[in-house]
């Protein structure tokens, strides 16, 4: 249905402005209400004014001027527009054609300004939007990837520094060895998540500062980490929050050390079809709590042989 707009003013702005403004209201299918086209000699004012015009509107535009803001007339038909917003819900728009004071009824209602009369299609177009109850706001665009990504958070970290590490103990994963020498890679996987390059590298220092990863520069004006070593906090804190079941893993890496004739971490690793990168992580943090002694071998793919095991270890794993 087109909104019907009653348009409040004074005579003497009919001809200046109000009957040209009515009629590009009624052009946009805006059904404006004005005396001059509604009502007829022998009508009643009261009843075509309070009942068929206001009383029927969706919104009541008010044209303040200097001859109506001091109009007796005009301020009843302000009263009137205030009940009928008030009681159903209609909208109020002042609209300030001259240099006039707005009265203090219209203080707290956000009014429309026309400094020029045979110009003014940026304000019309902002009229016409509240009649229609439409926003001049932009739409809501599509947030960056990697804020849509459903993903576990690292304690301590945000979400881009979080999905840095992830992406950097993936690619590290694939390299079957903690150290990363080719950030690049990681860059490009994280500008697939809307990661800018600012971001990925301000994650690293973070990371870096943090000691996830062992940071390294180069001397090329930047001062960016170029490359960097995970740290087995990094792995662990890795592990722990996106391995499924990596507990379990733990403790089944540890029985295999205990039972098994190999006791390699390349071995353990083919044997359980998992991550190398992962068990020897594993390897590496029970030699640090003493529970085994290794020997390390990076002939091929860094591995761990463990030579010696304690009891230590046995009684972790009861």
């Amino acid at each position: 249905m087109n909104p019907k707009v009653f348009v409040s003013h004074a005579s003497e702005d009919k001809d200046r402005f109000v009957m040209n403004f009515a009629a590009r209201l009624r052009a946009k299918g805006i059904d404006a209400w004005v005396d001059r086209w509604e009502m007829l000699p022998g009508d009643s004012l009261i009843e075509k004014i309070f009942e068929d015009g206001i009383k029927n509107a969706q919104a009541v535009v008010v044209v303040l001027s200097n001859n109506s803001v001091n109009k007796p007339w005009v301020r009843e038909e302000l009263n009137a527009a205030f009940v009928k917003r008030i009681n159903s819900g209609s909208k109020l728009i002042p609209i300030v054609i001259d240099d006039c004071a707005v009265p203090e009824a219209l203080q707290s209602t956000l009014w429309e300004r026309i400094k020029d009369l045979t110009n003014y299609d940026a304000e019309f177009d902002r009229i016409v939007s509240a009649i229609f109850g439409d926003s001049l706001k932009p739409a809501l665009g599509k947030g960056p990837a990697y804020a849509e990504t459903i993903l576990d958070g690292v304690p301590g970290l945000d979400v881009v520094d979080s999905i840095v590490l992830k992406l950097s103990c993936e690619y590290a994963d694939e390299l079957k060895h903690h150290f990363v020498g080719d950030v690049d890679e990681v860059l490009a996987r994280a500008k697939l998540l809307d990661i800018s390059e600012d971001q990925f590298f301000e994650s690293l220092e973070i990371l870096n500062s943090r000691y996830y990863i062992k940071g390294g520069k180069v001397h090329d004006g930047t001062d960016r980490v170029r490359h960097f070593a995970i740290t087995d906090f990094g792995l662990e804190q890795y592990a722990r929050t996106y391995i499924e079941n990596y507990r379990q893993l733990v403790r089944t890496v540890g029985l295999e050390l205990l039972n098994s004739d190999e006791r390699d971490s390349t071995s353990i690793a083919r044997k359980l079809q998992v991550s190398l990168l992962l068990v020897n992580h594993i390897v590496s943090s029970f030699k640090g709590r003493g529970w085994i002694k290794v020997v390390e071998s990076n002939a091929g793919d860094f591995n761990y042989h463990v030579f010696q095991i304690s009891p230590e270890l046995k009684r972790a794993l009861r």
